[in-house]
């Protein structure tokens, strides 16, 4: 078990958005989380991956309590163990490829040649070889998103959070980060859990997890 969620809930002023939630992660698992807008996912997603605190509840990760954290253990906590990948990327324009890459294992405390040694290999296993020295600016929506996957598994997290990863993707696109994901998880054993509005995405995850009005109305493989 990678992470256990237990009566998670979390108001915004007097609107509850989560309303009690349960849920179990286990290793190397691709789980969805679907539902219509407003249903509380993102929010979900964002306490999972320690982003966001919940009023209630509790979070482990790997059998560690998020909320025993203090803030400087909670950030080496998630740059060590968790890894995120966002609809528009959130890439440094001022970096290239290989240095958006590089960024997680230096605030790890890696060297440079380290963190070059183990991007590289990211970039090439991701079909980027030819364009490290790039900027986002000159890359396609489809390469900026698989610099940011690269990004997310620098530091070979234990569980990938993403959100509408395949959002801003046209279908051809959408289709390489679908192939990626599973290539991900069977090559690196990596655990993604996903936000998605994308039926296709949803599709190949072992277990999709249905959200309605801040609960979860069903969990199924």
């Amino acid at each position: 078990m990678i992470i256990e969620v237990r009566n998670i809930q979390k108001s915004f002023g007097n609107l509850p958005v989560l309303k009690g939630i349960d849920l179990d992660v286990n290793n190397g698992e691709i789980v969805s989380i679907v539902g219509k807008s407003g249903a509380g996912k993102t929010t979900l997603l964002q306490i999972m991956g320690t982003l966001l605190k919940a009023d209630e509840g509790s979070v482990k990760i790997l059998d560690t309590e998020i909320r025993s954290l203090k803030e400087k253990e909670l950030a080496r906590f998630r740059n060590e163990h968790i890894g995120f990948v966002f609809q528009f990327h959130q890439l440094l324009p001022e970096f290239t490829a290989l240095e958006n890459v590089c960024l997680p294992a230096l605030l790890q405390g890696k060297t440079l040649k380290q963190s070059e040694t183990r991007a590289k290999e990211l970039l090439s296993f991701l079909n980027l070889s030819e364009r490290m020295t790039h900027k986002p600016s000159e890359l396609s929506g489809g390469e900026q998103q698989r610099v940011a996957v690269a990004r997310a598994i620098m530091n070979n997290p234990a569980v990938v959070f993403a959100d509408e990863p395949s959002g801003n993707l046209d279908s051809q696109h959408k289709a390489e980060l679908h192939e990626l994901i599973l290539r991900l998880r069977d090559t690196f054993h990596q655990t993604f859990v996903i936000v998605t509005h994308d039926d296709t995405l949803a599709g190949i995850s072992d277990r999709v997890i249905k959200m309605e009005d801040g609960k979860i109305i069903s969990n199924e493989q």
